[in-house]
């Protein structure tokens, strides 16, 4: 019983970090982007600004969004959209300043910014399959039922088996806790995402090139 529950556990903890690790590629990635669109010339720059406010917002909200529901879906859907506008003024800048760093380092982190969206997605996705959990309940459940039964045997209080079975509970709501992203009382701050969007609230702290330049 030990080994299933560690066995359960490690994958729950696992799959939890990867969520947090995602989350905050994520925010660091849109950030950078933020800045560096910072530096694009208008109309692109301002454009571009706008998009990410309304990108950062997606993605907090994909936060709260269970997956396999249709909120999240449409989230997700919604984040696709936005990445669309915001690639065409990329090629616009670029178009317009070839040459120039601005633009292929905006390109870049942007190009960041749509691939961590499906590492994201995947990682909310990416639940303890069912049989392994499964397993858990059933082999709990055959291990309690055998040492109730080798107490009664022996004629001891219920006293160990009750512990026991206190134990291995909190254990299997544990690793069902962490399995469910956004919801529970474990779950993933959104935290970098929310600091990131109150960072918006600020005048952009860079200026884009003056005409002509």
């Amino acid at each position: 019983m030990g080994l299933i529950l560690a066995f359960g556990l490690t994958l729950a903890i696992g799959r939890y970090d990867g969520r947090r690790v995602a989350l905050i590629d994520d925010a660091n990635a849109i950030g950078t982007a933020y800045l560096r669109a910072q530096t694009l010339a208008e109309p692109q720059r301002s454009k571009s600004l706008r998009l990410l406010v309304q990108y950062t917002e997606a993605s907090i909200r994909l936060s709260h969004a269970v997956p396999t529901t249709v909120g999240f879906r449409t989230t997700v859907a919604e984040e696709s959209a936005l990445q669309r506008p915001l690639w065409r003024l990329a090629g616009q800048a670029l178009d317009r300043s070839p040459r120039g760093s601005a633009a292929r380092l905006y390109v870049d982190s942007l190009n960041e910014v749509i691939n961590l969206q499906t590492v994201r997605v995947s990682a909310l996705n990416n639940r303890v399959p069912g049989t392994v959990l499964v397993l858990e309940l059933f082999g709990a459940a055959v291990s309690l039922a055998l040492l109730a039964l080798y107490a009664a045997m022996l004629g001891r209080g219920a006293t160990a088996v009750v512990l026991a079975g206190i134990l291995v509970t909190m254990l299997i709501l544990v690793i069902f806790d962490l399995d469910r992203p956004t919801r529970g009382l474990i779950r993933v701050t959104d935290a970098p995402l929310v600091a990131l969007r109150a960072s918006m609230e600020l005048p952009p702290a860079a200026s884009g090139p003056r005409a002509g330049q």
